[in-house]
């Protein structure tokens, strides 16, 4: 046999094969199951969010995306995961308001959100809505800027921890209005709601999505919500803009990727994303939800998550707020 023939196999051997040589062929992308990766547990509206896009996602990427709740430390575990992940397009992060306020408040993180991370979309917003008691003497915003202004440091509102968005976005208040309210911080969950309730708070700045049935229940009464747009579940409802022009806080959910994700591999889940994103029953799904669609380019999304960074990190410095 010719010596050329004995190389042969040799040299089949070092050629790529089957799954290895489509994943070296950006065209084929992806060849195995993706994962969305959420800092929560199953079954609340973040994996909700993840869920109906993981669906949109394998319809139109031909491959399965499964959703992988990784929750613990306020999300931290999750994301932390991710930005450790082998950066190829496979892993996907679900990235909500809760990091841009750690990256603000907390002087130690296991990650950095401007370093650690490929922006791919974002995909809903959520207004909080003001609320207060059915029976609070305060009738709008305007009565409860002026009624803390009379007694300052006697009206407390809740919050779900020291750092959350629902913390900075009242000091923010506070600070825009001229107001001293006194922070009662939970450890999350629906505690601050039931103390609402209860009589022992008096005013909650919380997600549409946590105080909606309340509302419609009669258990509590909204004063305004915090978006600069009325929200579409609750239309005849006024903006605290309206009273303090400028007061603008939604949370978010969105997705991103380790650094070094290949950009190819970010455009094109940028495009399912957004095509999902405007399929009538996702936004319909995510209005009654309590959010609005908000999809965005790569660089969009990191603009926006580095400016609510920003944002939050102020209002931190301004009110001395830190976590170690």
């Amino acid at each position: 046999m010719p010596p050329a023939l004995f190389a042969i196999p040799f040299l089949l051997a070092l050629l790529p094969s089957g799954a290895q040589a489509a994943e070296q062929t950006p065209a084929a992308y992806p060849v195995r199951p993706l994962r969305i990766v959420t800092g929560f547990a199953a079954g609340g509206n973040t994996d909700i969010i993840a869920r109906s896009i993981a669906q949109k996602l394998t319809d139109r990427m031909g491959q399965q995306v499964i959703v992988e709740n990784r929750p613990g430390a306020g999300s931290m575990l999750g994301t932390e995961y991710v930005a450790r992940a082998t950066p190829d397009g496979y892993t996907i992060l679900l990235v909500t308001g809760a990091m841009t306020s750690q990256a603000a408040v907390m002087k130690k993180l296991p990650f950095d959100a401007a370093r650690d991370f490929a922006y791919i979309s974002n995909a809903v917003t959520y207004p909080f809505v003001v609320v207060v008691k059915p029976d609070a003497t305060m009738q709008n915003v305007s009565d409860l800027i002026a009624i803390a202004k009379k007694s300052p440091g006697k009206l407390n509102y809740a919050s779900v921890g020291i750092g959350s968005v629902f913390h900075l976005g009242t000091e923010l208040f506070n600070a825009m209005a001229g107001v001293d309210m006194t922070h009662v911080p939970f450890k999350g969950g629906t505690e601050h709601m039931v103390a609402l309730m209860g009589g022992r708070i008096d005013v909650v700045f919380d997600t549409l999505t946590g105080v909606f049935q309340h509302i419609q229940a009669g258990r509590m009464r909204a004063l305004a919500g915090t978006s600069v747009e009325r929200a579409p579940l609750l239309p005849n409802l006024p903006t605290v803009a309206q009273t303090l022009p400028g007061y603008d806080v939604t949370s978010f959910s969105g997705f991103g990727a380790p650094r070094g994700t290949p950009p190819e591999r970010i455009t094109r889940l940028n495009r399912e994303m957004r095509a999902a994103l405007n399929e009538a029953d996702i936004r319909k799904r995510f209005v009654e939800l309590g959010g609005g669609v908000q999809s965005s380019t790569p660089e969009e999304f990191t603009r926006h998550v580095m400016n609510e960074i920003a944002k939050w990190r102020k209002v931190a410095t301004e009110k001395k707020i830190e976590i170690q």
